[in-house]
C-alpha cells in the first residue's frame, strides 16, 4: 500500500494517543521507521502489521481499528491534499450518492499519478430512493470493517443521516466479495 495509508494510521494514533505511542506501536510491530513518504509503496504486510499492533496496544479488535481508522481516513485525505476531491461533489444525499458512484474513476485517474495502486473496484447500485447497496471487491482480504468506517465518515462529512450493514463475502450466500446496504433516514 502506498505510504499515505501508513501517515493516516500515524495520524490515528498521534492524535488520539500521542507521538510516543505510534513509536512504540511501529517497533513492536517490527517496522524500521515511524515516517513514511506518501507516494511511496509499501509491502501491504507492513501496513496489516501496523493494524494488528494498534490492536495490541490498545486492547482494542482489529476490527475496531480498521472501523476508526476507515472514519478517520475521510477527514485525514480531506486535509492531505484531497480536499478538492471532496468539494467537487455537494453536501447531501445526492452528494454522497454520486461521490459513491464515481469512486473507481476516482481510483482509475489516481493510478495515473500512482502506478502501482492496486485499489479496490467500489460500485453502487441504487435498489430504491433510500437504498443503496455498495459493492466492494478487493484482493486485500478483511478490510470490510474499514469500509463500514469510511461510509460512517462519509455520511458525517455528506451531512446525511444514514446507516450501513456489512455483509460479508459468503459463498454460501452467493457473494463473493464484501457488499454493504446503505439506508438513508427519511427526512423530517
Amino acid at each position: 500500500m502506498y505510504g499515505l495509508v501508513n501517515k493516516a494510521i500515524q495520524d490515528l494514533v498521534v492524535s488520539g494517543h500521542g507521538e510516543q505511542a505510534w513509536t512504540n506501536i511501529c517497533t513492536d510491530a517490527g517496522v524500521d521507521t515511524t515516517q513514511f513518504v506518501a507516494m511511496q509503496n509499501y509491502p501491504d504486510a507492513i501496513t496489516y502489521g501496523l493494524v494488528g499492533q494498534v490492536s495490541a496496544t490498545l486492547g482494542a479488535p482489529p476490527e475496531e481499528v480498521l472501523k476508526a481508522f476507515g472514519r478517520h481516513w475521510v477527514k485525514f485525505t480531506g486535509r492531505e491534499g484531497h480536499k478538492d476531491v471532496f468539494e467537487m461533489y455537494p453536501k447531501g444525499k445526492e452528494g454522497l450518492v454520486s461521490f459513491l458512484e464515481n469512486l473507481d474513476d476516482m481510483h482509475a485517474r489516481m493510478m495515473m499519478a500512482m502506478p502501482e495502486l492496486k485499489p479496490p473496484q467500489i460500485y453502487s447500485e441504487r435498489l430504491s430512493e433510500d437504498k443503496l447497496r455498495i459493492h466492494y471487491v478487493s484482493h486485500r482480504a478483511g478490510l470490510g470493517p474499514m469500509v463500514t468506517g469510511l461510509l460512517d465518515g462519509l455520511f458525517e462529512y455528506f451531512e446525511v443521516s444514514a446507516t450501513s450493514e456489512h455483509l460479508p463475502a459468503d459463498a454460501g450466500a452467493g457473494r463473493d466479495h464484501d457488499e454493504f446496504l446503505v439506508e438513508f433516514a427519511h427526512a423530517g
